[in-house]
């Protein structure tokens, strides 16, 4: 469970590459209990993606992190979280939020991100 400085993420284990993903981030974070992160399966919590306040779908297709304050964060500014949290990856953090990149990341993680929601869906993951 996060700590009061904690985040949660909201993550969708049928997804074979939002699995991969958060796993291999999991291991760089120390493990799933590391870096004050509680991580939500919505795919087997589906009732815990309204803690983000977004629909269960909007969960499955992106990925949603809660700050300690309340505050939700969405799709690569989530991810921008996650890597401020994480040893070896907070240059990537503050690269991410140089405002042309910001904008760029944001762009390109809604296209792959919307990209592989529909492919998920046509293999009928959920």
């Amino acid at each position: 469970m996060a700590g009061q400085d904690g985040i949660k993420v909201y993550y969708n284990s049928a997804c074979p590459v939002c699995k991969a993903g958060v796993e291999g981030q999991q291991c760089r974070m120390g493990g799933p209990d590391g870096e004050g992160v509680e991580w939500i399966d919505v795919h087997q919590h589906p009732e815990l993606a309204s803690e983000t306040g977004a629909d269960l779908e909007a969960v499955r297709e992106r990925l949603h992190v809660r700050a300690a304050d309340g505050s939700v964060l969405v799709g690569a500014d989530a991810f921008a979280a996650l890597f401020r949290r994480t040893a070896g990856q907070r240059w990537l953090a503050r690269l991410v939020a140089l405002p042309g990149v910001r904008a760029l990341s944001r762009l390109l993680y809604n296209v792959f991100a919307r990209g592989l929601y529909r492919w998920n869906r046509a293999k009928k993951h959920w």
